[in-house]
């Protein structure tokens, strides 16, 4: 049983647990809700939570884990070279999971029965044209020892999938009849549901955690391959950022200092720009705009974050290079010779801080409006004006929040990418100039990851350097963003 309609068998479970404790309360009761211990809708909740709660966690778990446990299970028919490196037993295994997927939907579209499915031969049959008539594009033919496996992995899918849909139906029965059973009057079951809400709020609190050590896992295996491949100094602290791909020759340089000083650089051009407008109008609009000027002006401010990235790339590049050009080029408005062409760290940054004005506005918006009303009364009680109340009392209390929000911009600067790719332009420079050409991080993971380099090579696994890279140098951003936070916020406490 596919997990969607498991997550709807486990939900009419719910329902149905819900209504028949419910009842067989008030059974117990008397029919008399006050001779209950808690009220009837907790005794339903109680089952119902017993039945979906155990069973979805077990499936979610399931879910994770049966794709791992399938691909230890076939990888040791993977060819010894390729099982002793990660990168491409990570490949070879991917491409067993394309050509199983490709075989499922064949079957379910009726291109193949299931007895041809599990029959295929590469010798006998065209692979690559039966696939590609269901919409499965393979990049290259498909081995036999490849498609073996794949009809293993399919096998074991089903095996572990029809598992699957049997344990977790009789976890979700046992737990919920268990929960039926305790149902009486004398049964405390707002303290039980009490207690489960908690657990899944804590739960439900867990996941940034767990989501941002699941990040650091992600990367630090195909790290350690790479720091392997290329040392650590040189990649750390070179100041030339020059890779040969396979076919080039050559001896690749990977210095990390040009892109993190692009990065930075671009991210506070950007800032520069976003900060100062963003904060003045969270101003303007929470302490001096008319409830009409502000109902019209934030929502048109607030409709610059949905713009896609794509779309200020495109800006930057059709529009604001070429006034940039215009204007600081070799013969231009004011007479310099700055620019050379319209990519540019200037061009990105300006755009780049148009789009992130809206994060910092609102964010200030909705800190400044949580400011207590009384410590403006108390200032003009004392006789300031409405301005000295903004500046010497507002924005010092709202602080803590706006740091956090002006924290927010800069991540969100930190993170992009299609604005300086078409916007910045492709070179890595350590230059002070804001009108060369210039690259970021993220712009290079993606370079690095795309193409026809081969996954083991130093060139395209050190894209996974510079990921964990980024995470540590943001992660130190927050911890100290956080501690200037904490720091302020003690004086409004």
């Amino acid at each position: 049983m596919p997990a969607t309609w498991l997550f709807g068998v486990l939900l009419v479970l719910a329902v149905f647990g819900y209504y028949a404790a419910k009842s067989r309360a008030m059974t117990s009761g008397g029919g008399d809700r006050r001779n209950l211990h808690s009220l009837p809708s907790y005794y339903g909740a109680n089952t119902a939570l017993a039945a979906a709660v155990p069973a979805i966690a077990v499936l979610m778990l399931w879910l994770i884990t049966q794709p791992m446990a399938i691909n230890s299970m076939i990888s040791g028919d993977l060819d010894p070279a390729v099982a002793t490196d990660a990168g491409e037993r990570s490949l070879a295994l991917a491409d067993v999971r394309r050509v199983a997927d490709g075989l499922s939907l064949a079957v379910e579209q009726g291109a193949l029965t299931a007895d041809q499915a599990a029959s295929l031969s590469v010798e006998t049959d065209d692979i690559r044209g039966t696939l590609g008539s269901v919409g499965v594009a393979l990049g290259s033919d498909v081995a036999q020892n490849t498609l073996d496996m794949a009809q293993q992995y399919r096998s074991l899918s089903a095996t572990g999938d029809t598992l699957r849909t049997i344990v977790v139906i009789l976890i979700a029965l046992a737990c919920g009849l268990a929960a039926y059973m305790m149902t009486n009057k004398d049964f405390r079951a707002r303290n039980y549901v009490e207690r489960a809400v908690m657990v899944v709020l804590i739960a439900a609190a867990s996941v940034a955690v767990l989501t941002t050590i699941g990040i650091f896992l992600s990367l630090i295996t195909n790290t350690i391959d790479f720091l392997g491949r290329y040392p650590f100094m040189d990649f750390l602290f070179g100041t030339k950022w020059e890779p040969s791909f396979s076919g080039r020759g050559g001896q690749s340089d990977l210095g990390f200092l040009p892109l993190i000083w692009g990065t930075l650089f671009i991210s506070l051009i950007a800032l520069i720009v976003a900060v100062p407008i963003g904060l003045f109008a969270a101003i303007y609009l929470s302490e001096y705009a008319s409830n009409s000027v502000r109902s019209v002006a934030k929502p048109m401010l607030e409709l610059l974050a949905g713009i896609p990235t794509i779309v200020y790339g495109l800006f930057a590049l059709l529009t604001v290079g070429p006034l940039l050009l215009d204007a600081f080029g070799d013969g231009g408005w004011f007479g310099v010779d700055w620019m050379t062409g319209g990519t540019a760290a200037m061009t990105a940054g300006l755009v780049m801080g148009i789009m992130l004005i809206p994060f910092v506005s609102s964010l200030s918006d909705d800190i400044i409006n949580a400011v207590p009303q009384s410590l403006r009364d108390g200032s003009f009680g004392l006789g300031a004006t409405h301005s000295e109340t903004v500046r010497q009392v507002v924005l010092p209390a709202a602080l803590p929040g706006i740091v956090g929000a002006i924290l927010l911009a800069a991540s969100r600067a930190i993170g992009e990418t299609m604005i300086v790719v078409l916007g910045a332009g492709a070179a890595a420079s350590l230059s002070m100039n804001p009108f060369e050409a210039m690259t970021t991080v993220t712009a290079k993971i993606v370079a690095q990851l795309t193409g026809d380099g081969e996954f083991n090579s130093p060139e395209t696994l050190v894209a996974f350097a510079l990921g964990i890279t980024l995470f540590v140098i943001t992660l130190g951003l927050n911890v100290v963003a956080l501690i200037i936070v904490r720091k302020y916020r003690e004086q409004y406490d």
